[in-house]
């Protein structure tokens, strides 16, 4: 037993034993406590407070899915203007010039991306 308690992993085998026994007791409280019976209204879709209209499976254009692309892309270059910034001063020249090649970078992928019409909205 002692050479289990002072394996290295047996805090996380703690960890995974104890969320179990979490999600395991909020499943019984929720089944227990929760309500048993359905009426037609609570079987209803619901979405952003409005009935629902027509079908749920149209089809979207193209365009949708090339600007929400286009969003996590430059988001996501975005979330790495904030570790830069923090270590600005310890990474001196060479983090300011890295970081003028990878912003010139995303700049002209932007760049590229209003020419081609990809963020124009019809």
């Amino acid at each position: 037993m002692d050479d289990l308690v002072a394996h290295p992993f047996f805090p996380i085998l703690v960890l995974f034993c104890l969320a179990g026994i979490v999600v395991l007791a909020l499943l019984l409280v929720a089944q227990k406590v929760g309500p048993k019976k359905m009426d037609p209204v609570k079987a209803e879709p619901f979405e952003s407070g409005n009935p629902p209209r027509g079908d749920a499976r149209i089809r979207f254009p193209v365009k949708f899915y090339l600007v929400a692309m286009l969003f996590l892309i430059f988001d996501l270059e975005a979330v790495f203007l904030y570790p830069w910034a923090i270590l600005l001063r310890r990474l001196g020249t060479y983090g300011l010039v890295e970081m003028g090649i990878f912003l010139l970078i995303a700049a002209v992928g932007f760049l590229y991306a209003w020419k081609r019409g990809a963020l124009d909205w019809e």
